[in-house]
């Protein structure tokens, strides 16, 4: 029968999950499953999270890979934890090296070595595991080893993306050898896979297997990390073993702004959570009655801009930073910058505070432990460049050619990142993790699910499936297509620039798991991607 898989004429209505024993929620259906299948074997929220994570890396290798950076926040005996898994640039990269490198350029280069940063993905894997895990690595590795080696159908959205960066990767390659890697890897007989077929990917599956093996080592110290410093040198990159094997992530106390009650919390810079909660932190200083009303948007816009103005100002590797990030988020700076906003859209200048393409899932297990959990190669399948198997990403390409820039590229420093895991509390206690990927849309995707559920009393499902809006730039918002005409007219009447879109991909994807009272655990997933919730 031939049917039309990646024709959708129809609005899906979808209905909340409910469980009791445990629930995986992501974008794709095999990688729930793994997560189920681990829960199932006695494993916890944490193993179920990183078997969920490692299958992604196989059954979604468009938006993630070994290769990428990871951000958890996890629930476990009744407190909130945060792990930065990402990566600094190699010791041997400055501003002058990609001068040399590439000319009088003024952006870092996008696809190459230049751009691949240590990859995270690994050891955040490890650290979770030894601090919260019951099962073994290799144990929870297994299902995403066991995709790779049998093979995984390939599902709608899936086929498109791949088509999309297969398309992308043959214009910017050309004769480029470093290019060749990708190619054997992620292409079949010069094609990318369509809908329905079986796709094996049997070098990702041994990488996978000595991670689980040695702790994640063979990826940092053994046979992957020489290999990766191999192909660094032949093509021109900065990498040396020192940068794999003194890589370490970091257990980081999550940051929060308190909205109507709630406690929402995200991981402290280098990421980018800090926008969504610089947004939250202005937007609490207003009432908000009707969601669909222009003067809701039009503050929620306003509220957005301010806030990546101010992160993309002052946000970078912690440790390079100009401000106190926690002075960014006091209620009297919110409030300052909530004084800025009038009736008509204008554009907003940085503010110093007084002093003082990634995939997503959540997992909660029956006793109460939650995982909020994000990782990517950052634009697609990253750099281009791949290593046994494995795509590394291209964050690097985050970093300023700018030296007076705080975000400027130096060796062994982290780039803003942008992605972020979200939770939610009420008073000390969880409600449940929650995220919507997606590059620069995740902080306003944050703002817009986390509002829905606060503000507007949306189910998790409900809260998801509400039409989404994007800044772009300057005054310039995507709406999408079942956005109401009306409210986008009243806004062009403020001064704000939008456009409709179909393309519904560009507005994340997102994953949402609350807890209620009695234990119960009532998942959301996204219509906009080959979603599923998979529980028992």
């Amino acid at each position: 029968m031939k049917l039309e898989y990646q024709h959708l004429p129809y609005t899906s209505t979808r209905n909340v999950v409910v469980a009791k024993n445990g629930m995986v929620a992501t974008g794709s259906s095999h990688a729930s499953a793994a997560g189920l299948e681990i829960l199932r074997k006695g494993g916890n929220a944490v193993d179920a999270a990183i078997a969920t994570a490692a299958a992604l890396t196989v059954v979604e290798p468009t938006a993630n890979g070994i290769g990428g950076d990871a951000f958890a926040l996890v629930w476990m005996k009744d407190k909130l934890h945060g792990l930065n898994g990402s990566g600094p640039a190699p010791k041997n990269i400055n501003i002058q090296a990609v001068m040399d490198k590439h000319g009088s350029v003024d952006k870092m280069p996008v696809f190459g070595w230049t751009p691949v940063t240590v990859p995270g993905v690994p050891k955040a894997w490890s650290a979770l595991n030894k601090r919260f895990g019951k099962l073994s690595l290799l144990e929870c590795l297994e299902p995403a080893i066991r995709y790779a080696e049998d093979g995984f159908p390939v599902g709608a959205v899936l086929a498109q993306m791949w088509k999309n960066a297969h398309q992308r990767y043959k214009e910017i390659a050309g004769d480029d050898p470093s290019f060749k890697a990708w190619f054997d890897t992620f292409s079949f007989d010069g094609k990318t896979p369509e809908f329905g077929d079986i796709v094996k990917l049997p070098h990702h599956a041994k990488s996978l297997r000595l991670i689980g093996e040695s702790d994640s080592e063979a990826f940092y110290k053994g046979d992957i990390a020489d290999r990766i410093v191999e192909s660094s040198n032949q093509f021109g990159g900065f990498f040396t073993k020192e940068d794999l094997s003194t890589y370490d992530v970091s257990w980081v106390d999550p940051i929060s702004v308190n909205y109507r009650g709630y406690d929402v919390c995200e991981i402290p810079p280098n990421g980018q959570g800090i926008t969504a909660l610089l947004a939250l932190n202005i937007l609490r200083n207003f009432a908000f009655n009707n969601k669909e009303h222009v003067d809701t948007y039009h503050k929620q816009f306003e509220a957005m801009k301010m806030a990546f103005m101010d992160a993309k100002e002052h946000v970078s590797d912690p440790t390079k930073m100009r401000v106190n990030y926690q002075d960014l988020l006091t209620p009297q700076f919110g409030e300052e910058r909530s004084r800025e906003i009038d009736d008509f859209a204008k554009m907003y200048e940085p503010k110093k505070p007084p002093q003082s393409g990634t995939v997503y899932l959540c997992t909660a297990d029956g006793e109460g432990n939650m995982v909020s959990y994000i990782q990517s190669n950052y634009m697609g399948f990253g750099s281009g460049m791949v290593v046994d198997g494995i795509a590394l990403q291209n964050r690097g390409s985050d970093f300023s050619l700018d030296a007076s820039h705080v975000n400027a590229l130096e060796g062994g420093k982290k780039t803003y990142h942008t992605i972020i895991p979200g939770f939610l509390l009420k008073d000390g206690k969880a409600v449940g993790p929650f995220g919507v990927m997606g590059g620069y849309m995740q902080p306003q995707g944050h703002v817009q699910v986390a509002m829905n559920m606060i503000d507007f009393k949306l189910n998790p499902q409900s809260a998801l499936d509400a039409p989404r809006w994007q800044w772009m730039e300057g005054k310039k918002f995507l709406v999408e297509h079942n956005f109401d005409p009306a409210i986008i007219k009243q806004l062009v009447n403020k001064g704000h620039q939008v456009e409709m879109t179909y393309n519904s991909v560009l507005f994340g994807r997102g994953q949402i798991i609350v807890r209620l009272d009695n234990g119960t655990l009532v998942g959301g997933c996204e219509a906009r991607t080959d979603s599923n919730i998979a529980c028992y």
